[in-house]
């Protein structure tokens, strides 16, 4: 560094600048069935596999704003901190999960979004085998629960014009239902909204907007960053797949993956191309399992070309 550059950041001033809080929030989705059907791995003596579903993390907020209201787990960054570790810390304080996938799906900073002032929240993707882990509220958390994920897609519209320098626009826009519903009560929790994608493409160029239609007990936000990481998880599914395996057990057979994959997308695969597309990625063990079917099974475990392919 010159002294010239020395002098001037002796005298730079970046208060003159107004700063903004940065949060790390986490959508944490795992494929699981509920606490009545969990079946102990290990075991061979249980007939069929247990129903299961989609199920994203959320906290009952203990303090305003939104107190009592439901939102993705997470808090600020502490001084030094970076965004990623910041994320797995409030992630570990969740869940004592240490080795989750954790993925940035994306930076929301939009003015009003936080009563409390400029908030910017890094979302993160995060998976995890729910059902080896016991979730609880964190320090500013009176609960944390798994939801079931309800999700589809209501309504699509694409719009064609010319702006005034007489460039064609194209602008589609994507309404998505999502319900969450927590039955561990005698009453179950339903959280609803409808968040609306818009693309425009310019010039080749693609901006992508997200806006909440409406939206019950949701806290903040978050019902958007639901969405958002919700069509991510559904996107790395369905063009590489890989990204499923987070959320698997160690060993597990290849009907299993499938039906989590199934299960993400919402839609059945064929198997045949199913297994071509993950043979690269699984190894075979020489254990099996029986009962989970009419016939025993043999079950494999990911292999390192699921993390480093060629």
């Amino acid at each position: 560094m010159t002294q010239e550059e020395k002098d001037y950041l002796a005298q730079y001033d970046i208060t003159k600048f107004e700063r903004p809080s940065i949060a790390a929030d986490m959508a944490v989705f795992s494929v699981m069935g509920s606490r009545a059907e969990e079946k102990v791995r290990n075991t061979e003596n249980y007939r069929k596999l247990p129903e299961k579903k989609l199920k994203i993390l959320l906290i009952q907020r203990e303090s305003y704003p939104y107190k009592g209201q439901w939102a993705l787990p997470g808090g600020f960054c502490q001084k030094g901190e970076e965004v990623s570790e910041a994320a797995r810390r409030e992630l570990f304080e969740e869940t004592h999960v240490e080795d989750a996938y954790l993925q940035l799906a994306g930076v929301f900073g939009e003015e009003g979004r936080d009563p409390r002032g400029w908030i910017i929240s890094h979302t993160f993707l995060a998976l995890i085998d729910g059902e080896k882990y016991r979730i609880r509220g964190g320090s500013d958390a009176w609960d944390a629960r798994w939801f079931d994920v309800g999700f589809e897609m209501e309504k699509s519209v694409e719009e064609r014009f010319a702006d005034e320098q007489n460039q064609d626009i194209i602008r589609k826009k994507t309404a998505y239902r999502i319900r969450l519903t927590n039955r561990d009560r005698e009453e179950p929790i339903v959280l609803q909204a409808v968040v609306r994608e818009e693309k425009s493409i310019r010039n080749y160029q693609v901006k992508t907007d997200y806006v909440i239609e409406e939206e019950q007990g949701f806290a903040f936000d978050h019902a958007k960053l639901v969405v958002y990481a919700l069509l991510k998880l559904r996107q790395q599914t369905e063009t590489d797949g890989r990204i499923v395996f987070d959320l698997m057990p160690e060993y597990f057979t290849l009907t299993e993956l499938q039906n989590v994959s199934e299960i993400i997308l919402g839609k059945e695969l064929l198997t045949a191309n199913f297994r071509r597309k993950m043979a690269d990625y699984v190894t075979e063990t020489n254990r099996m399992i029986t009962g989970a079917g009419h016939r025993p099974a043999k079950l494999f475990m990911r292999s390192m070309q699921s993390v480093f392919p060629e």
